[in-house]
């Protein structure tokens, strides 16, 4: 069996998509903040959001496995789990874009700051882990690593971006994230029922 078919392949990348959006904004903001920021410094900075975008599906992964061992009845619900959170995750999204415009850039992007920012931008793609419960941890992993190289060239775009435009298209990245995410949970939530 393929490690990876083109549905998979296609829905990882939109996960990937619709999971960066945050990180995407707050790319923006560092860029508008440090138009200098030297390539090395973009690349570090796109890689530690794509590290905790992939790391934390595999804890969300991990946390499932664990209760779905002890409750093996909720085994059949994890799929409809995952898709409602989606759903949610990506609403909410949506409803933020049209609230505020984005938050105003930090003061300085210090290694700690940074941390603060890829935990933050990527506590959603926690309950992506309960849709990839299902799978293998051989695909399960194939997935995360699509997700953080989705998320990796996002936020590299964004730097430059923001480095140049500043928050413009902040409002705009939102509303796609949360759409891509409600989406990618309603025909989770199809194919389950």
């Amino acid at each position: 069996m393929w490690l990876v078919t083109g549905t998979f392949l296609f829905n990882s990348i939109l996960l990937g998509a619709g999971l960066s959006a945050d990180a995407f904004t707050v790319s923006l903001a560092n860029g508008l903040h440090d138009p200098a920021m030297s390539r090395r410094r973009m690349c570090a900075v796109a890689g530690v959001y794509g590290a905790f975008q992939a790391l934390m599906p595999m804890l969300g992964r991990g946390f499932v496995r664990l209760a779905a061992a002890r409750f093996a009845w909720l085994q059949r619900w994890i799929p409809c789990a995952g898709a409602a959170l989606l759903l949610a995750i990506g609403a909410n999204t949506v409803r933020e874009a049209f609230g505020h415009p984005g938050d105003a850039p930090p003061q300085s992007l210090t290694p700690a700051t940074l941390f603060a920012q890829g935990l933050a931008t990527s506590v959603d793609a926690l309950s992506v882990g309960f849709t990839l419960a299902v799978h293998a941890l051989p695909r399960a992993l194939t997935a995360c690593a699509i997700i953080a190289a989705v998320t990796f060239c996002d936020c590299l775009a964004a730097l430059a971006v923001g480095k140049r435009f500043g928050l413009l298209f902040a409002r705009h990245a939102s509303l796609s994230g949360g759409v891509v995410l409600a989406g990618i949970g309603a025909e989770m939530l199809w194919r389950a029922l």
